[in-house]
C-alpha cells in the first residue's frame, strides 16, 4: 500500500550537540509510505501524485516515533506508589505486583494496556523488562507482534533477595531465556534482551548463566541496572566482595559491550566510566524515576566527555510518566541542577535518533530517512489552552519544540504511526 503523509517534518541526521547541521525541517513536507517503510521524504509539492491517497496533518509536526530504552512492563500498576526509595519500593510494591504475571490472562491484559499507553504517548519502540515468568514475555511479544511494533524485551532473571513468587533459578532462567530467544528473537520486528535484573537479585551462578546466553547469542541486547542508589551500591558490593566496583560484576561475567543497556548510572566511579567508554556500554538516563525515588542526578555532560553513549527513558513504573515529552521535561531540570543545558534540538534528537543509536538500530528506527520503518508521531503544539496561549509568542522551531518538551504530554500526540499504520 502506498500513501502520502503531509505535515511539517523534522528528522535528525546528526547530534545537535556536536554539529550545527544536524536536522532536516520541511515546512510543507511529506512522507511517501510503501509497505510499512518510508520510501521518500521531501517537499509535498514534489511528492504529490494524482490518485495517491493522502493524509494531511498540517499544521502539526511529524517526527520519528519516540523510543523508550528502559522500562518495566509488569509495573503498569505500580506507577505512582507512594513513599519509598529504591530497595523498599521494590519489596513493598514492585515484587508483589510482578508476582501476578505468573497468570497468563493477567499478563495478556496488561500487555495490551501497556502498548496502548505507549502508543498514546507517541512511543513506537521500547526496551522492556518483563517479569521472571516466561509467559509475561510471551504476552508482550505477542501483543507487540500483533501491532507490528519494534519491541526489545526479555524475562527478568532473578534467583535471590525477592519473594518466592518472583524467583527463578540459574538453570530455569537460562532455559526460559534460551527458549524465548529461539522463538522470538528476530521474528518480525521482535528482538530479545537478556535481562539479569541487577546484581542484588542474581547469584554468581545466575550471572554465569547470563554470560553464557550473551556468548551464545551475541546479537541479543542485554539490559540491567547500575548505580541507581547509594544503598543499592553498598548492598551490591557486600554480595560481591571481590568486585572492584559495581560495574566490575557485569564485566566479570562478560556482559559489557555495545549491546548492554545500563539503567541509571548515577553514582559511577572513574574506573567504571572509563570501562564503559572503552567497551561501548550504554548508560540510560531515567529522569522521572531518579527524581521520584530520590536516587540522584545524572551527569550527561560528564559521560559525553568521557565517550559513553547514552539514552533517555521513562523507567515505568519507578518513572512517573509514559510520556517521552515529560521525560525530556524532567531531564532538562535534572541537568539544570547539574549546571548543564538540554537544548530542545538535543532533547528531541535524544528521544529519537539518539536512542536508536544507543540501541544500534539507527538504520531502522529513530529517523524519517528513506528505507527505515515508517514509525512516526504527529505532535500538536497547540494541544492545550495553555500551550496554545504560549505558542502565540513562539517565533522559532526551537521555541515550539521547547514548549512541547516542557508543556506537552499525551494530549500533544495527535497520531502515532507504526509501520505506516495509524494506531490511535
Amino acid at each position: 500500500m502506498r500513501q502520502l503523509i503531509r505535515g511539517r517534518t523534522l528528522s535528525f541526521h546528526a547530534d545537535p550537540v556536536e554539529t550545527e547541521d544536524s536536522f532536516t525541517y520541511l515546512e510543507d513536507g511529506a512522507l511517501l509510505i510503501e509497505n510499512g517503510k518510508i520510501a521518500v521524504i521531501g517537499d509535498y509539492a514534489s511528492l504529490r501524485q494524482d490518485g495517491l491517497p493522502e493524509i494531511d496533518h498540517r499544521p502539526n509536526l511529524i517526527l520519528p516515533g519516540f523510543i523508550d530504552p528502559h522500562l518495566h512492563f509488569p509495573q503498569v500498576q505500580v506507577i505512582a506508589s507512594w513513599g519509598a526509595q529504591l530497595l523498599d519500593w521494590l519489596n513493598t510494591y514492585t515484587f508483589p505486583s510482578e508476582a501476578e504475571f505468573r497468570d497468563a490472562d493477567h499478563a495478556t491484559r496488561m500487555a495490551d494496556a501497556f502498548l496502548k499507553l505507549l502508543l498514546s504517548h507517541g512511543t513506537t519502540s521500547a526496551v522492556a523488562f518483563c517479569s521472571s515468568h516466561a509467559r509475561s514475555a510471551e504476552a508482550l511479544f505477542s501483543a507487540a507482534e500483533s501491532r507490528n511494533m519494534a519491541m526489545i524485551a526479555g524475562k527478568v532473571m532473578m534467583d535471590r533477595n525477592a519473594p518466592e513468587g518472583v524467583l527463578d533459578t540459574p538453570q530455569s532462567s537460562y532455559d526460559d531465556s534460551k527458549a524465548l530467544i529461539q522463538k522470538w528473537h528476530g521474528r518480525g520486528r521482535q528482538r530479545y534482551a537478556i535481562s539479569p535484573r541487577f546484581a542484588i537479585t542474581s547469584t554468581p551462578q545466575q550471572m554465569e548463566a547470563a554470560g553464557a546466553l550473551v556468548r551464545e547469542h551475541p546479537d541479543c541486547h542485554i539490559q540491567t541496572h547500575l548505580s541507581e542508589n547509594l544503598a543499592e551500591i553498598e548492598y551490591t558490593l557486600s554480595l560481591y566482595p571481590k568486585a572492584r566496583d559495581y560495574l566490575d560484576i557485569y564485566e566479570t561475567y562478560g556482559l559489557l559491550g555495545p549491546k548492554i543497556l545500563l539503567g541509571h548510572c548515577i553514582h559511577l566511579r572513574e574506573r567504571e566510566i572509563a570501562r564503559m567508554a572503552e567497551t561501548g556500554s550504554r548508560a540510560i538516563f531515567c529522569p522521572t524515576s531518579n527524581l521520584f525515588l530520590g536516587s540522584g542526578l545524572f551527569d550527561e555532560a560528564g559521560l559525553r566527555a568521557a565517550g559513553v553513549p547514552t539514552g533517555i527513558a521513562t523507567d515505568i513504573g519507578g518513572g512517573t510518566s509514559y510520556s517521552m515529552l515529560q521525560t525530556l521535561n524532567e531531564g532538562y531540570k535534572i541537568l539544570q541542577l547539574r549546571g548543564q543545558k538540554l537544548h530542545p534540538y538535543a532533547a528531541f534528537h535524544w528521544a529519537t535518533r539518539g536512542n536508536a543509536l544507543a540501541l544500534g538500530m539507527e538504520d531502522r528506527i529513530g529517523t524519517l530517512a528513506p528505507g527505515t520503518d515508517a514509525d512516526f508521531v504527529v505532535l500538536d503544539s497547540h494541544a492545550t489552552p495553555a500551550m496554545a496561549l504560549r505558542m502565540e509568542k513562539a517565533q522559532t522551531l526551537a521555541e515550539e519544540l521547547f514548549i512541547l518538551q516542557i508543556m506537552g504530554d499525551d494530549r500533544a500526540v495527535a497520531q502515532t504511526y507504526v509501520a505506516g499504520k495509524p494506531m490511535l
